[in-house]
């Protein structure tokens, strides 16, 4: 079931103050890779992760309507999400910034599909790419988990605009 209601009628705020509000919800760092067809590999840093189903085990991402990487990201059919542990704010970084090589010295093995997992994240998840929801400015990506892992550790939280790290897990 799909159920699309019409728009608000209006709104008392602006964009920079709603990005203000959005700001006070702490929400745990991604990193999301995935892997060209010519080998090339490809990640960014997201924080619009959740979870979405256990049966099936399904996860939800977004990705802004002006990314580069979303013709990537919409054609591939697996990705892997990257949940970041709390002292790699560096890899966080990296993977937002204009680098043309986010993996430059970054450490990954491969997933049974080919794709990048960070060394030393405190899970991940590698997902079949399920569907795809155009909202606003955004796609929200749903993901089909075909495989996780998890390494408990301390979390790396994104709040009011800058990063954190949460104590002992």
């Amino acid at each position: 079931m799909h159920t699309r209601f019409p728009r608000a009628e209006s709104r008392e705020f602006d964009a920079a103050h709603f990005r203000q509000a959005l700001s006070q919800f702490a929400t745990g760092v991604t990193v999301i890779t995935t892997r060209l067809a010519d080998g090339t590999l490809l990640g960014l840093t997201a924080s619009s992760f959740n979870s979405v189903s256990l049966d099936p085990p399904l996860v939800l991402w977004s990705l802004g309507t002006k990314a580069n990487s979303l013709p990537v990201f919409s054609g591939n059919s697996h990705y892997v999400i990257n949940i970041l542990g709390a002292e790699q704010a560096g890899l966080a970084q990296q993977f937002a910034s204009k680098m043309e090589d986010r993996f430059e010295g970054v450490n990954y093995s491969l997933s049974r599909t080919g794709q990048p997992v960070l060394d030393g994240v405190s899970a991940w998840f590698e997902c079949h790419n399920r569907s795809q929801y155009p909202e606003g400015d955004h796609v929200i990506f749903v993901g089909e988990v075909e495989h996780c892992e998890v390494t408990p550790q301390p979390a790396l939280v994104f709040h009011n605009g800058g990063f954190i790290k949460t104590g002992e897990s």
